[in-house]
């Protein structure tokens, strides 16, 4: 029987096992692409995890310098092997344990000597071997990666900037002395060069490494940041009823006269190249109505169809279809509307969204409730059986940063009342009106 962890939106991957080997000089975002990786893959229902030789190697020695790397340093040199070690011990231990998927094996990689160890060593139990190699010669890239690292790598976490800056281009000369570039036509390997600039593909087997590939050619690894904003307050929020194509309520105006100042204070300037994608519903292209930058209209941005529960109130849901009330909330993520759809059917449908935001540098999406449930959990990491219980209330703006270690998340809130939509498990509930804040309000974490 088909391992039901290998799912992949409603397709299965039959004992699929792929470790994804990363391969690159330090700086050239391999920590940020494995966490993308990974991200996709969990978000598409695929049991995935990366393992960081960095993490196995700071248990021993938290904060080396660059000293620590050089290829003369022999008790150094060790230390790192035996990281490596680890991490595919454990690595291996996850496959066979925990029946994973998909592990991302985290490091350097630079030499074809370690690679060969790698291919070796895990091949022997079955394992598929994808070397994920990222070339970059762009200096504003490597620069901007090394500031990236900076502030917030472990290795150099409470360090003075400026030092860990010059300490860390060390540590890029010393793996620049041993570094051999994936060459080996025997191996499957996908070659990023600049990230997004160039790919090289060699020996794809199967499908699912096919996704991978798939999702890796639309990648780069320029600093950006996604803004996020439901709709305005709609006429259908006040009736508490779910669904339709609503106009937006005289407070869902406001938001949208006040959405330019809020862009604003969120990060948005007018001469910046930003473009805002709404869904095709009235409630979500009236929001975005006096922003002054280009827009798209997007129809797999539209909300959940919740089939023929459209238009009711949840008390109507729970009176007419009480069994299905009780279904959808046992298993939300999974359930479909009569008629409707899922939130696992609305991830196959952003999936293309998600491709053209990972190609994209700076994007605003005005949208629904339930898609960006489904785009925060993404970004966010945030496990599927979760995300349809998160809270995304109305009137606010949601600012996501990716980063090397996580996702930089910022909240500004409007100084203008709505009714939240929210709904606790088995509660059929009306829209209740929220506290009307006294000023606009900022709230900031990290997602690692």
């Amino acid at each position: 029987m088909p391992r039901t962890n290998g799912t992949v939106v409603g397709t299965q991957v039959e004992d699929t096992r792929i470790c994804v080997v990363m391969v690159g000089l330090p700086a050239r975002g391999k920590s940020l692409i494995a966490g993308k990786i990974v991200r996709y893959l969990r978000w598409l229902s695929v049991d995935a995890r990366t393992f960081n030789v960095g993490t196995y190697r700071r248990q021993d020695t938290p904060q080396p310098t660059a000293d620590f790397f050089d290829t003369n340093n022999k008790e150094g040199e060790r230390m790192r092997r035996a990281a490596a070690e680890a991490a595919v011990k454990d690595m291996l231990k996850w496959f066979s344990q925990e029946k994973g998927t998909v592990a991302i094996l985290d490091a350097t990689n630079s030499t074809q000597a370690r690679r060969r160890w790698i291919a070796q060593t895990i091949g022997q139990y079955g394992i598929e071997v994808m070397f994920v190699e990222s070339k970059c010669d762009d200096e504003d890239l490597i620069m901007s990666n090394i500031m990236e690292v900076k502030t917030t790598s472990p290795d150099y976490r409470g360090q003075d900037p400026e030092l860990a800056a010059k300490d860390f281009r060390n540590r890029i000369r010393n793996y620049e002395k041993i570094y051999e570039t994936i060459t080996e036509t025997d191996y499957t390997y996908v070659k990023l060069i600049n990230v997004g600039t160039q790919v090289v593909i060699n020996c794809i087997q199967d499908y699912l490494q096919s996704r991978i590939v798939y999702f890796l050619m639309n990648l780069h690894i320029k600093p950006r940041s996604i803004w996020l904003s439901r709709h305005g307050e709609s006429m259908f929020n006040l009736a508490g009823k779910i669904g339709g194509d609503a106009d937006l309520s005289p407070r869902g105006f406001r938001y949208s006269e006040a959405l330019p100042e809020i862009c604003r204070q969120a990060g948005i300037v007018p001469e910046q190249n930003i473009t805002v994608w709404t869904s095709t519903m009235k409630r979500t292209i009236q929001t975005a109505q006096h922003l002054s930058y280009n827009k798209l209209q997007w129809k797999a941005l539209d909300e959940l169809d919740s089939g023929t529960c459209d238009g009711l109130t949840y008390e109507e849901i729970e009176e007419r279809f009480p069994e299905d009330f009780r279904a959808r909330d046992d298993d939300k993520y999974n359930y479909r509307y009569r008629g409707g759809e899922s939130y696992r059917d609305l991830v196959i449908r952003l999936e293309p969204i998600i491709m053209e935001m990972e190609r994209q540098e700076n994007v605003m999406v005005v949208t629904h409730q339930a898609v960006i449930r489904c785009i925060y959990a993404y970004f966010m990491n945030v496990p599927q059986d979760r995300s349809p219980w998160m809270e995304i209330p109305l009137h606010t703006v949601i600012k996501l940063t990716p980063k090397a270690y996580g996702t930089k998340e910022e909240r500004f809130k409007a100084n203008i009342p709505a009714v939240s939509t929210f709904r606790p498990k088995y509660s059929s509930a009306k829209h209740q009106e929220t506290d009307s804040p006294d000023v606009n309000e900022l709230s900031v974490k990290m997602n690692v």
